[in-house]
């Protein structure tokens, strides 16, 4: 494995780790410098990869806000609040 691939594999696995804004951050850097530079194939691999795996780990991280977002409720006082898991299986069976 070469010195980038295993850069780039030590990135990923902390790449859960990452607030959205961060990997966000990351990913376009990536891709600018994708765009911009004229790298070596291999480099470009890992870099390919890399985005890959922070285009996962903000698709999770939107995922999680999402369905959070729709477990959200306001009760009697105005109050958003999380729906027990309870009640969000029950509204999807009705």
């Amino acid at each position: 494995m070469s010195k980038t691939t295993k850069a780039a594999a030590a990135q990923a696995v902390g790449g859960k780790e990452l607030p959205f804004e961060e990997a966000l951050k990351k990913l376009e850097s990536i891709v600018e410098t994708m765009e911009s530079d004229e790298l070596p194939l291999e480099t470009l691999l890992a870099r390919y990869e890399e985005g890959t795996r922070l285009v996962r780990t903000c698709q999770a991280k939107l995922a999680e806000a999402e369905l959070k977002i729709q477990q959200l409720e306001k009760n009697a006082a105005g109050e958003l609040t999380l729906k027990s898991a309870s009640l969000t299986a029950d509204s999807a069976a009705e």
